[in-house]
C-alpha cells in the first residue's frame, strides 16, 4: 500500500471521475429512453441478485461424488466398447488419432477436413452415426466426459467449505440481449436434454430440513412474445385459446385438422417455430430436420404464407434496424447493430437475424427480470421465509418451508404471469420436490 497522502489523492481522483460520469450517464439514459429500464428494473434487480448470490444454493457433496463415480464407471465401459469396436486402443481425446481410426481404419466417409487432417467435431459425428455403432458410443463418451469434468469436478471445486453451498455470480451486462449470465460456476449451462445431465440437478437441495425446492418455468415465452410483437392473428389465437402451438402450426402449415397432425408434422412445426425466433435459414432448418435445403425453404415459405403477421414483423424489424442502427425490446432496451448495412453478406445476414431475434429474446429476458423484482416485493410484503435462489433462462428456483408451500405454488406463477401485460397470456408452470431434479 502506498502512503496515506498518495492513496487518498488517488482515491479522490477516482471518486471525482466516477461522480463526473453520472450526469453524462443520466443524459444518455434520457436521450435513449432507457431511464425507466435502468431505474425501475436493472438497479432494483442488482440488489436482488446480490441477495441471491449471498444466499447460494445447497449442494450435497456426497451425492455429487457418487454421481462422479457412476459417470466414471460408464466412461470406462464406453471406452472398452469403443476399443473393441475399433479393434485397437487409442487416445479418444486426440482428434488426429480418432480421425485415423474412423476414416483410415474403419473406412467411414469423410465429411469435412481441417488444416491438420480429418474433422471429428460433433456435427461430423452426428452425420456418421448411422454408418457404425462406434460413433454413437464416441458421442456418448464425449457427453459423459464433459459432464464429469465440467459439472462434477467443476462443481466440487465451487462448493463452499463454510456453508456447503454454491454461490454463483450473476452478470447483468454480459449478454447483449439482456439475459442474465451465471458464472463461477455457470448453473445455466447444466445440460438437461440427457438424463445424465438432469441427474446433476439432484445434488441441489434445500438448505433447511423439511423445506422443498420449488421451480417455476415460463412456457414458450419467446413464442408468446413473438405473437404479441408481430400481432399475428393465428399465432395469437393459439395462445389465447391455450392450444398446443406446435400442433396448431403444423395444422395450419400442412392444411390438416389438428387431430390429423402426426409426430413428424409436429416435430417439423416445432423446429420452424423455434427457428423463426432465431431467424432460421433454410440451411439451418435442413440440418435440424435432416431434409434437403429445397424442402426446408419450401417449409419456411409455407410458414410465412400462413403466419403473414410474422413475415411482416421480420421484414419491418430489419428495415427499422437498417434505418436506426439498432433494435429495441418492449421495455426499450437497445441493441446496436453496426453490421446491418455491411457489404459482406455473412456479416449482414448475421446482423439481420440478430435484428429479428433481439426484440423477442430481449423482451423475454426483460419479462423474467420484471418477475424477479415483483416476486421479491411479494415475498417481502407477505413477510414470507421462502427464498429466491436461482434464475436459469426462463425458470425461477426457490427454497420453501412446508407451511408456505401451498401459498407459493399459487403465488409464484400468479406473479410471473402478470409480470408484463401482452396481447396473449403468459403461462408459468410450477413444480416442487426434495431437490432441483424432482422440481422439474
Amino acid at each position: 500500500m502506498p502512503e496515506v497522502e498518495i492513496l487518498s489523492d488517488f482515491l479522490c481522483r477516482k471518486a471525482a471521475a466516477v461522480a463526473a460520469i453520472i450526469p453524462l450517464q443520466e443524459q444518455a439514459l434520457e436521450g435513449d429512453e432507457m431511464n425507466s429500464l435502468f431505474h425501475e428494473l436493472e438497479m432494483p434487480l442488482s440488489r436482488i441478485l446480490a441477495d441471491m448470490e449471498k444466499q447460494g444454493i445447497k449442494a450435497n457433496t456426497a451425492d455429487l461424488q457418487a454421481l462422479g463415480s457412476e459417470f466414471e464407471e460408464n466412461i470406462s465401459r464406453l471406452m472398452a466398447e469403443i476399443y473393441k469396436l475399433s479393434g485397437t486402443e487409442f487416445n479418444l481425446n486426440s482428434p488426429k488419432q480418432l480421425g485415423e481410426i474412423l476414416f483410415d481404419r474403419l473406412g467411414l466417409p469423410v465429411v469435412k477436413k481441417t488444416k491438420t487432417g480429418y474433422s471429428t467435431d460433433a456435427e461430423v459425428l452426428e452425420k456418421l452415426a448411422p454408418y457404425h455403432d462406434v460413433v454413437k458410443h464416441i458421442l456418448q463418451y464425449r457427453q459423459l466426459a464433459k459432464l464429469q469434468s465440467t459439472y462434477v469436478e467443476g462443481l466440487l471445486k465451487e462448493i463452499s467449505d463454510r456453508d456447503g453451498k454454491v454461490h454463483t455470480y450473476y452478470r447483468q451486462t454480459i449478454a447483449a440481449t439482456g439475459r442474465l449470465s451465471s458464472q463461477f460456476p455457470n448453473l445455466q449451462n447444466i445440460p438437461i436434454r440427457m438424463e445424465e445431465g438432469r441427474k446433476i440437478r439432484k445434488v441441489f437441495v434445500p438448505s433447511e430440513p423439511g423445506w422443498s425446492i420449488l421451480a417455476a418455468d415460463y412456457s414458450q415465452i419467446e413464442l408468446r412474445v413473438l405473437a404479441h410483437i408481430s400481432d399475428d392473428e393465428r399465432l395469437k389465437e393459439a395462445f389465447v385459446n391455450d392450444m398446443d402451438i406446435h400442433t396448431k402450426t403444423a395444422s395450419d402449415v400442412f392444411g390438416v385438422k389438428p387431430e390429423d397432425v402426426d409426430g413428424d408434422m409436429r416435430r417439423s412445426a416445432k423446429a420452424v417455430n423455434f427457428g423463426i425466433v432465431y431467424g432460421i435459414s433454410d440451411y439451418g432448418l435442413s440440418q435440424n430436420l435432416h431434409i434437403t435445403r429445397k424442402e426446408a425453404a419450401q417449409f419456411i415459405d409455407q410458414y410465412f404464407e400462413v403466419f403473414q403477421g410474422v413475415r411482416r414483423y421480420m421484414d419491418d424489424i430489419v428495415k427499422e434496424a437498417r434505418q436506426d442502427g439498432y433494435v429495441k425490446t418492449l421495455l426499450e432496451r437497445r441493441r446496436y447493430l453496426p453490421e446491418i448495412n455491411a457489404s459482406n453478406f455473412n456479416l449482414r445476414s448475421f446482423a439481420e437475424r440478430t435484428a429479428m431475434n433481439t426484440p423477442i429474446q430481449g423482451t423475454a429476458a426483460d419479462i423474467i427480470k420484471l418477475a424477479m423484482v415483483q416476486m421479491d416485493e411479494a415475498l417481502r410484503e407477505r413477510k414470507l421465509k421462502s427464498r429466491m435462489l436461482l434464475q436459469v433462462h426462463d425458470e425461477l428456483v426457490f427454497e420453501v418451508p412446508a407451511d408456505e408451500l401451498e401459498l407459493m405454488k399459487e403465488l409464484v406463477p400468479a406473479v410471473m404471469e402478470k409480470a408484463l401485460e401482452l396481447s396473449v397470456p403468459l403461462k408459468a408452470e410450477v413444480s416442487f420436490g426434495d431437490n432441483w431434479y424432482e422440481a422439474k
